[in-house]
């Protein structure tokens, strides 16, 4: 069971970057630990949350393993928590 996130590297609103924040066993988990470190929910998208680089240390001081975009990906396939967004075509 972990809570893991990217670096802040991607662009979003307010000129920060931004972090992906996932857990590789619930949507619970991630959820509570969301919650803990003050996330509104609004900012959950599918099947992660976006942190802003502002509270990137505080998600790590709180447990969170820093990992690489590719590693958060790899999880959530692995774990089945990966929800496509909808109407993507693949083939």
């Amino acid at each position: 069971m972990s809570v893991l996130i990217d670096p802040p590297a991607w662009p979003g609103p307010r000129g920060l970057l931004w972090s992906h924040l996932v857990s590789d066993s619930s949507y619970a988990e991630l959820h509570a630990f969301a919650r803990e470190l003050g996330l509104p929910v609004r900012a959950f998208d599918r099947d992660h949350y976006d942190v802003p680089e502002t509270l990137y240390g505080r998600a790590l001081a709180l447990g969170a393993l820093a990992v690489s975009s590719r590693t958060i990906v790899a999880r959530l396939h692995a774990s089945g928590l990966r929800r496509r967004k909808p109407g993507r075509v693949l083939g």
